[in-house]
Parts: C-alpha cells; structure tokens; sequence
C-alpha cells in the first residue's frame, strides 16, 4: 500500500510480528500470570509485555508521538514477581531487537514507565497531535483459553483514525466465515490486517515466510459499497459478555431478516476485522445501561478497516463515534455498523425495537 503513512505501516507490522512471538509464548502455557483489575477484567503477562515493546519500538522511531493504552504499570510496581515475569518475557525478542524490527525498554524501570504512559495517556480533541492507541491482547478471555484474540494498533491524528494495523495470530489469512472464539490457523501463521485512510483496507500474512517485498499483499474489495439489495450477514458476541442486551439484539436480527447468527467473537477488534475482511457485514450492540461505554483501545483504528470497505458506523442514536473524549468513549452508547446503504434500514431496527421492548431509555 502506497500512502503518505507507509513508514509507519513499516514500524507497526514489526512490531506487532515481534509482540505475536510474545503472545505465542504465553499462550502455550498454563500459568500466564492472570491477575483481575478492578473492572474485573483479565490481565496476563503478555498484555504487560506487549504494550511495552508497542510503546518502546514506536517511541524509537516516533519520538514526538503520545501514547494510549489498555494497562498501566502499578501491578508491576507492588508484585516484584509479577515484574520479573514480564522482564524476562521481553526478553524473548532480543534477535528481532537485532534486526531493527522492535525496540525493548533497556530495564524493568523504563519498561514500567513506557507502560504508563499508555496506560494515563488521553486521546485528546481535535487539536491533539498524533496519538497511538494499543490494546496488546483484545479477547485476554479467549486468550488465557488459547483461543482467538488480537494485537490492536491505531494511529489517530486529531483524535480521526488514520492508520490501523491488527495482528490476528489465530486467524487464517484467507478465512471463511462463520469465524468463531474456536477458529485457529491450522498453518500458525495467522494475519495482519491494515488499513490507511483513503486507502483501502489490505491483509497479508502475520509471519512471513519469504523476504519482505515478496510478501503475499491482498487488497480486500469494497464490499459494503454495494447496493442495498445484499444480504445482510452480521458479527457479534452471543452469552459471553454480561454487559449487552442479547434479547435484543436477536429481536434485530429476527426484525431484519437475518437467519444467521455469523460470525461470533468476544474480542471486539476481531469483530471490527471480520467486517474488514467481508466475513460479515452488520454488527448492532446495545449496551444494558445507558452509563456503560465502549473503550478506545477496543476500537480505534480497527473500525477505520470497515469504513476503508465502504461500511458505515455509529452509535445506536446515529451520532458518529467520537475517539477524542477520553479513554472511555463516553460521547456514544453502543454500535450499529452496516453497509452505507442499509445503514438506516439497520438503525431504524435497532431504535424501533428498543422501544417497543420498553429499553427507549437506552436511547439519548
């Protein structure tokens, strides 16, 4: 892909090749260090290590550029075990360090501090500079289970996404759908997935077996610029998430026609993947209380690989989403992403359901 970010496409993708080697470690082990946060959401070792070789490589060849992330480094300060875990983890890529295609924190002080500045990093509004948001393992619950997951890097500049690269190491690089928690790579190689504004949204594999310029590069069609005749064929999270409505969202499907349930991920970057890569075209989710919010590193840069292919997206009242308010996108409430043309049609479903069910109050 030819555009004015290509040298960051360049960081990313080696960056995220070296961080995958990191995941691929920790997964294939029993004890991976999980710990719960406070938002009772899982953490392993590999979230620690990756954010900091992200944030470490980037930093190296983008010294002006800020920094958003998932975790922060207090975990580590207070459990010295814990900390020695993740240091030597980063260790495992010093022969990528070698070859230019990462840079590691040169102590477990640096290594901490590179963490937190992800980890108390703001998006900023429109006039915050460029701005790199990471989400190290999107899916740490399937993960843990050696299940699917993703390595979410975002480039936002102005708080408007404009470069997204994904790395997906359970996901074929040609996949068909329904993609599923279960779906694993018999190759091992996995994807990456990228997309720069204006143009396009790509794939290719995650570990290259043939020198860089001969890498296979597919350019994924603009699917959902189609008419408004197509079939609509939808993503989501069925019974594993406790913070949508899911009898609504099957009132939706029921409303729309679709017979499908598709593609079914809890990892919301691989959701926003398989709409990049034409796998599914439509995702609707509903929050269960009007005061919970998406989170930036879910999100950002990722939905810019279902807009690169002529996909819509909003929130659940229409409003477009909103990446510079704060780590917690509280500007919105919910998702409803379809093709331009059907994108009413599915917004319309979603606010009549809602109120014939009694939730008009999820509405703004």
């Amino acid at each position: 892909m030819d555009s004015p970010y290509s040298r960051e496409l360049q960081v990313a993708i080696g960056a995220i090749q070296s961080a995958a080697k990191l995941s691929q470690a920790v997964i294939s082990i029993d004890d991976k260090g999980v710990i719960e946060k406070d938002d009772l959401s899982p953490c392993t070792i590999a979230d620690f290590a990756i954010q900091a070789l992200l944030t470490a490589t980037i930093h190296h060849a983008f010294p002006a550029d800020k920094f958003v992330g998932e975790e922060s480094a207090a975990e580590l300060r207070n459990n010295p075990v814990l900390l020695d875990r993740v240091w030597k983890l980063l260790q495992t890529p010093k022969e990528d360090e070698a070859n230019s295609l990462c840079k590691l924190p040169e102590s477990p002080e640096q290594m901490c501090e590179m963490i937190d500045w992800c980890g108390f990093g703001e998006p900023g509004g429109p006039q915050a500079g460029r701005v790199w948001v990471f989400d190290p393992i999107d899916g740490t619950k399937t993960f843990v289970q050696r299940e699917a997951y993703a390595i979410n890097v975002a480039l936002l500049e102005g708080s408007k996404q404009v470069l997204s690269v994904v790395g997906c190491p359970t996901l074929p690089v040609d996949a068909s759908a329904p993609v599923t928690n279960t779906t694993l790579d018999p190759t091992g190689r996995g994807c990456i997935v990228f997309a720069a504004k204006g143009y396009g949204t790509f794939v290719r594999p995650l570990v290259a077996t043939s020198p860089p310029h001969q890498v296979p590069v597919r350019r994924i069609e603009p699917h959902a610029e189609a008419e408004s005749s197509q079939t609509l064929r939808p993503v989501s999270c069925y019974n594993m998430l406790d913070s949508g409505v899911d009898d609504v969202h099957e009132l939706i499907m029921e409303k729309l026609n679709v017979e499908s349930r598709g593609c079914d991920l809890l990892a919301w970057v691989l959701r926003w993947v398989t709409l990049g890569l034409g796998l599914a075209n439509m995702t609707v989710w509903v929050y269960k209380q009007r005061s919970r919010t998406g989170k930036i590193w879910d999100h950002a840069g990722a939905m810019l690989l279902f807009e690169e292919v002529g996909g819509h997206i909003t929130d659940i009242d229409g409003k477009p989403i909103d990446l510079g308010v704060g780590r917690k996108m509280t500007a919105n409430h919910g998702f409803v992403a379809a093709p331009k043309a059907m994108h009413a049609l599915v917004l319309e479903t979603v606010q009549r359901v809602l109120r014939e069910q009694g939730k008009g109050h999820l509405l703004g």
